[in-house]
């Protein structure tokens, strides 16, 4: 019996000195994927009129847009936005451009998002925007104003006083003036003037949700709407 035990020890020792009840090897992990670069746009350009459509009718026409192709990036989700209704539109593409049908003589913003195959980290390019060029326009109304501070869904502090600050842009170049338009209940904001500046201080009370607005006026009168932009007072 004491043989027999002795032997079932040797036997225990050579396995595991061979490796025998050892863990098999792990497998080898995966190279990591490298995330995808943001793409640089290209085309229709910033704060211009797009004018290198084909015209498919009075109201539409197709325009190519262009970027860049990004470091690791396997496939680009085009983003569009009517600025005149807020509607988003979202396109994949394969390679670095895509035409789109578009309404004429309307504002638009686009971005580019960069994917990479494996890897759910993506990267987002500079959004620009333009006018998509109108049968008969002579003078375009200037793009929805964008807010700058404070950001949208931001606290501030509780100093009385605040800085509404924004960004202006028309095709044009002939900005004259904006009204400032402020409040607590976003469907019933008030005028408090207009100004040729950017910047406009209002006062706010203390935990109270604030949203405002900027209506953009140019030299022959056209005038667009921002969107509604809202802050907390602490």
């Amino acid at each position: 019996m004491r043989y027999e035990l002795k032997l079932i020890a040797i036997l225990a020792l050579l396995m595991i000195s061979c490796g025998g009840s050892g863990d098999p090897d792990p497998e080898p992990e995966p190279p990591a994927v490298v995330p995808p670069s943001a793409a640089t746009l290209i085309f229709p350009d910033n704060n211009t009129e797009c004018n290198e459509g084909t015209v498919i009718n009075e109201t539409q026409s197709s325009v190519t847009f262009r970027w860049t192709e990004a470091q690791n990036a396997d496939t680009y989700q085009l983003n569009i936005r009517n600025l005149d209704n807020n509607n988003t539109a979202r396109t994949d593409a394969n390679t670095n451009s895509a035409t789109i049908i578009l309404l004429r003589g309307v504002p638009y913003e686009w971005f580019v998002v960069s994917r990479a195959t494996g890897t759910n980290e993506t990267a987002t390019s500079a959004t620009w925007r333009f006018y998509n060029q109108g049968p008969g326009v002579e003078n375009y109304a200037p793009f929805p104003a964008e807010v700058v501070s404070p950001e949208r869904g931001s606290t501030v502090a509780d100093t009385g006083t605040t800085d509404l600050v924004w960004a202006g842009s028309d095709v044009d170049n002939d900005l004259t003036d904006f009204e400032v338009f402020f409040g607590t209940d976003p469907g019933n904001l008030t005028s408090l003037g207009t100004t040729a500046d950017s910047t406009f201080e209002v006062t706010i009370a203390a935990g109270t949700v604030h949203y405002w607005r900027i209506l953009s006026r140019d030299s022959q009168g056209n005038t667009s709407q921002s969107e509604i932009f809202d802050f907390r007072v602490q």
